[in-house]
């Protein structure tokens, strides 16, 4: 093609083109050469392909996300991201991105308009329809560039995020950069399809081919597709075609690539080309490109050891603790003096549309959550007061869903999410403990969602509508768990997990939604977490619990004299003084949960009150949770299985000691 003549561009900016082009090619060739003399640990090369990270950043404009990968240093130089604090990042200094604790290109910049990856591939995309999603709430002509590699294309959030994409009419470019290899796997064992691209008509959207080593080619396809999303709304699929002439990383080779292959691609290598394009057009002289060179060479090398001179993070593992959550200012909602009674559904309910009346940036997103109200009706209703733009069906896509979450957060959206099933959160456990969780802590972005899990059994629905997921998820930093046995607990602890900007698992049991009437206040007030209720007083044994567990204990304690029943309402944070009070008081502590009894959060409490309350203990600490079996569906198997039908006894025993 003569692109003069035959490109669509009105303005193309050749220079600033060679100048993005040339300073990636520059950077990368000195960080390989402070491998080799060990000053770096590790780098991932993009040599070869650097054409389709900077036409396509460029394409886009200033104030367009990007989400990039791992052989994105383009879009970083691209959008102009000092390079001390590039190179600063890359090495885990302090003072920077993620102030050492994490790597590489995992971390954004709100500021640059770039938001990360990790390292689990394909785990962007959901995050850049969050983004896209939130321009389209707020009717912003934006779009959204998300990349990612030919091996992620196998992965279930690429299939989701595409998908959810292309049903909701999200303006996103996804951009699969096609190199041939995933680490070691060739393409002909990744799928079976001739391209990538061949894809998008399964998902109902428009695919393109281009030379992913010919920068011209990108750039004039993404400005074309720009503008072709924004005015449409509607996602696009690209296949950018390139090669790895590199290993995954330097330090695995290239032993298992065809070397003829290898040496085909370096003669297509897009830096050579397009400095013959520039000189053929008369656009640069040899002279000049020298003189880029060099002047670029002598500026990357001052700015990569002005990053590496940056002093290392020190260790404090108090901060480190503190900084795992964004600081939270406790609102100033109290309960009033109009009370009325409600059932714990209810109280949910009335908690979530007076939470979406007094925030217009809050979406609520689920399974079945619009027309139908959910399965348990709890948005039944929502639809017709605040539209399809704020609760929105989604497709079966737990992971996705939950991976918008942190996108939505990014440009100040709220988000209540609905797992139909807590059993189906399995589906998006990834998105949950290694991008929801992780995020603030890494580099500081609030992920201000909460996720709303009915959980438990005592409803005959068997081993995968039953289960209670609490353990799965308090073992992880970054995420709070809050777990209400009440109507009136439900309601103030939902407000206190959508006024926070942290994320929050809300879990909810359907046995008890419909079961118990309490009053509740009207009002919008909020519950302070890691503050536990005493249902009971006693003197003689304290009994821990939470959830329907809490009712299992009350009815014991009836039976008995001098019982102590802590509802503890929320696990992480969970109110150790309270139950250290409760202890020094009784000298002996039953601990009954409805989860399974190996690694149930149980296990924790016991191990805490023995390392901290052993003073007191008059006896050994019990444990009474459910057995060590997937949750059975006949009602008598089902019965056995539950704590429920060991608490008596073991309560006796214990008293008795």
């Amino acid at each position: 093609m003569n692109f003069l003549r035959d490109c669509n561009c009105t303005s193309v900016p050749y220079i600033q083109l060679y100048e993005k082009l040339l300073a990636t090619r520059l950077y990368e060739e000195r960080m390989l050469l402070l491998l080799k003399q060990n000053r770096i640990a590790k780098w991932f090369s993009s040599i070869g392909q650097e054409a389709i990270s900077v036409g396509a950043t460029l394409a886009m404009r200033h104030d367009d996300f990007i989400l990039p990968a791992h052989r994105n240093l383009g879009v970083f130089i691209s959008r102009e991201l000092p390079l001390d604090q590039l190179t600063a990042q890359i090495q885990g200094k302090d003072n920077i991105f993620t102030a050492g604790r994490d790597r590489s290109f995992h971390f954004g910049s709100l500021q640059h308009y770039i938001i990360g990856m990790i390292s689990h591939m394909a785990a962007h995309l959901p995050v850049a329809c969050g983004v896209a999603l939130a321009h389209k709430l707020d009717k912003a002509p934006k779009v959204v560039l998300t990349f990612c590699g030919e091996g992620a294309t196998s992965e279930g959030d690429f299939h989701e995020a595409i998908n959810i994409a292309a049903v909701w009419k999200l303006p996103i470019i996804f951009l699969v950069e096609n190199n041939g290899w995933s680490i070691s796997t060739p393409v002909k064992e990744q799928f079976a399809c001739r391209s990538i691209s061949e894809k998008g008509s399964g998902y109902g959207i428009e695919a393109y081919e281009v030379d992913g080593n010919n920068i011209l080619a990108v750039y004039e396809l993404i400005v074309n597709l720009r503008k072709k999303v924004a005015e449409d709304s509607q996602p696009v699929l690209v296949e950018a075609l390139t090669y790895r002439v590199r290993g995954h990383e330097e330090a695995s080779g290239t032993a298992y690539m065809p070397q003829q292959e290898i040496e085909k691609w370096k003669q297509r290598d897009p830096l050579l080309w397009y400095e013959s394009f520039l000189l053929q057009n008369q656009i640069l002289s040899q002279c000049e490109i020298q003189q880029k060179k060099d002047s670029l060479e002598s500026w990357i090398h001052l700015q990569i050891e002005k990053g590496l001179e940056r002093p290392e993070p020190l260790a404090c593992l108090k901060k480190e603790v503190a900084d795992v959550f964004a600081p939270v200012e406790p609102p100033k909602l109290e309960s009033g003096s109009s009370w009325q009674e409600m059932r714990l559904v209810d109280s949910i309910r009335q908690a979530l549309w007076q939470a979406m009346e007094k925030y217009d940036n809050l979406v609520l997103m689920g399974q079945d959550i619009a027309e139908y109200g959910g399965v348990f009706k709890v948005t039944e209703g929502f639809l017709d007061r605040f539209g399809k733009e704020r609760v929105r069906n989604t497709p079966l896509c737990e992971s996705a869903v939950v991976g918008m979450a942190v996108g939505l957060s990014a440009l100040g959206k709220k988000s209540v999410i609905e797992i139909q099933y807590a059993d189906f959160v399995s589906c998006a456990f990834n998105q949950i403990v290694n991008n929801v969780a992780k995020t603030y802590y890494r580099w500081k972005l609030k992920v201000d969602t909460v996720i709303r899990l009915p959980v438990g059994g005592s409803i005959g629905a068997g081993p995968f509508h039953s289960q209670t997921v609490e353990a799965w998820f308090t073992h992880v930093p970054g995420l709070q768990v809050y777990y209400p046995a009440f109507p009136e607990d439900a309601k103030g602890l939902l407000v206190t997990a959508i006024e926070q900007p942290n994320p929050v698992l809300f879990l909810e049991h359907k046995a008890l939604y419909r079961k118990i009437r309490t009053l509740v206040p009207k009002e919008y007030f909020c519950i302070p977490p890691g503050k536990a209720k005493i249902c009971k007083s006693g003197d003689r044994l304290t009994l821990i619990a939470y959830g329907l567990a809490v009712y299992w204990a009350l009815e014991v304690a009836e039976q008995f004299e001098g019982i102590e029943v802590i509802d503890l309402r929320t696990l992480i944070p969970w109110d150790k003084e309270c139950v250290r009070s409760s202890v020094a008081k009784t000298g002996k502590v039953l601990i009954c949960h409805e989860d399974t009894l190996t690694g149930g959060f149980g296990a924790e409490i016991a191990a805490w009150i023995a390392e901290h309350c052993f003073s007191y203990l008059d006896a050994p600490i019990v444990r009474v949770a459910s057995a060590d079996t997937p949750i059975p569906f006949a009602k008598n198997l089902e019965d056995a299985f539950l704590a429920s039908s060991r608490l008596y006894q073991k309560v006796k025993g214990l008293l008795a000691y």
